[in-house]
């Protein structure tokens, strides 16, 4: 069985190759209904740790629960221990993830009745997201039991969604799409060309701590404002704002919220004025993917067949409407708002559909470096934004210390003097004896003292992984060791 997942934020929606059909699988609640999704949530319950609705029926009851913990992979400092609190335990992430996945495993298995079938999918991650974001989660569905073919961005697969729903509005003319994905936790932007069904990605850009949650979190707090009050319980409160916000369709005039037992009423309007610097933020994102005008506003290229809106997040009727006030007619929402990653994601998995993708990396990948002999630290940006997978780069020098020390960063953007700035994710460190007689499993690297001494003949091997994952292969070119890393996890040394 070949599927296409969508790990999302709040919702995870999976569709299943079916002789050239993408249908999106639906999972049925505790009371029989059926959903296009399973809601990425886990609670405590006496039998242990729960997932999907039934985790969702008994947050609802007040039982401890932890909600969008796909976000949490997304922070900089993120490892596989990393705790999660949930009611009196912490639970390594890479764990609760897994754990959600054999339980999205298992659902899958029961709603299409196949037991046996080994499960082949493609995976969907954000296209801003690190390494070690990139690699938990390929270690999460592996754990789980899926036979992971390939990892693609999220923007990326709507766009094979786009081109298989809408062919004949990709040309010689405008043979580009800009995806505008609003996710419940993240929000990216691409932009791809087609070809036929050959697709490649020109560019990408992306904010990993914006989404549909945020916007949650603003109407709970409005509410909180008219009501002069503090939450009793914000928790629930964020869980009501929720709920009335995805009720919510272009006609709607006014939101109600229960705040401490008190009804507030709020004009939709009022609201949607206050998710403004939100939608600005993620346009002020994309900017770099659009052409600016000779007035220095941005705005969609001639040769953009058109931004396509995708996303849980972007069910919210202020966004469409705001994207077409600021970037005019040429938008187009998916029918499958939240199912549209899930989609292309199983066009990507069916091998008769012969669709290809050239992707491409969207952030700086460097290392710290010291300098003027020990005086200075900078970044050397080893590989920059927009390379596509696949790629490697080296450089060989002499060592001229004993001892090497690596530290490896991911970050948004560098500034004028090419020193890191926004979000900078670290990779890990590694450490590698220059010095053959320090290459014992006696010694402490982390206690040797370093010091300057001409070495052997060394080389820095980088590799970009078709899952988008960063590998490092240091080599004394001499003597043959080498050490080797796939930055989140560590392969050994050899000779």
């Amino acid at each position: 069985m070949r599927l296409g997942i969508d790990f999302g934020t709040t919702r995870t929606t999976v569709a299943l190759v079916d002789r050239g059909n993408y249908p999106l699988i639906a999972f049925p609640d505790h009371e029989g209904d059926s959903y296009e999704f399973i809601p990425s949530i886990a609670a405590l319950a006496d039998r242990g740790v729960v997932y999907g609705f039934d985790a969702q029926r008994l947050a609802t009851g007040g039982a401890p629960h932890v909600r969008s913990f796909k976000r949490l992979l997304a922070s900089p400092n993120v490892t596989a221990q990393t705790p999660v609190r949930l009611g009196d335990r912490d639970i390594p992430i890479l764990d609760l993830v897994t754990g959600f996945l054999f339980h999205v495993a298992a659902s899958v298995r029961s709603s299409t009745d196949s037991h046996k079938d080994a499960l082949e999918v493609v995976v969907g991650i954000p296209a801003h997201a690190h390494s070690a974001q990139r690699f938990l989660t390929l270690e999460a569905f592996r754990r789980a039991g899926f036979t992971v073919i390939s990892m693609i961005n999220e923007p990326s697969a709507a766009g094979f969604e786009y081109t298989h729903r809408h062919s004949k509005l990709v040309n010689e003319r405008r043979s580009k799409v800009l995806v505008y994905d609003l996710g419940g936790g993240t929000f990216d932007a691409s932009v791809v060309v087609a070809e036929g069904k050959n697709h490649e990605v020109l560019a990408s850009r992306g904010n990993n701590t914006l989404g549909g949650d945020d916007f949650d979190d603003v109407l709970a707090r409005l509410a909180l404002s008219k009501a002069g009050v503090e939450a009793d319980d914000y928790a629930k409160l964020l869980l009501d704002a929720r709920d009335a916000k995805e009720a919510l369709y272009p006609q709607s005039r006014h939101i109600t919220l229960e705040v401490n037992g008190e009804t507030i009423t709020l004009p939709t309007k009022e609201y949607y004025e206050a998710c403004d610097d939100l939608m600005e933020e993620t346009f002020r994102t994309m900017e770099p993917l659009l052409v600016q005008d000779d007035e220095g506003h941005f705005r969609p290229g001639d040769d953009l067949s058109g931004i396509y809106v995708v996303g849980g997040g972007s069910e919210l009727p202020c966004v469409t409407r705001g994207l077409k006030e600021h970037f005019g007619r040429r938008i187009r929402r998916s029918p499958y708002t939240a199912g549209s990653q899930a989609i292309g994601l199983a066009i990507a998995a069916d091998p008769e559909a012969n669709y290809s993708l050239v992707e491409q990396l969207s952030r700086y990948f460097g290392v710290f470096r010291e300098w003027d002999g020990g005086r200075r630290v900078t970044f050397d940006p080893i590989i920059e934004p927009n390379a596509s997978v696949g790629t490697k780069v080296s450089r060989s020098y002499r060592a001229a210390h004993n001892l090497g020390w690596y530290r490896f960063a991911e970050c948004a953007d560098l500034d004028a003097e090419g020193e890191p700035r926004g979000e900078i994710a670290p990779l890990g460190e590694l450490l590698f004896p220059f010095d053959p007689a320090l290459r014992s499993q006696d010694i402490d690297l982390e206690n040797v003292e370093v010091h300057r001494e001409e070495g052997p003949l060394i080389e820095e091997a980088y590799t970009i992984s078709p899952n988008g994952i960063i590998s490092v292969k240091i080599s004394d070119l001499e003597s043959g060791y080498f050490v080797e890393r796939s930055l989140g996890s560590t392969r050994e040394a050899g000779e």
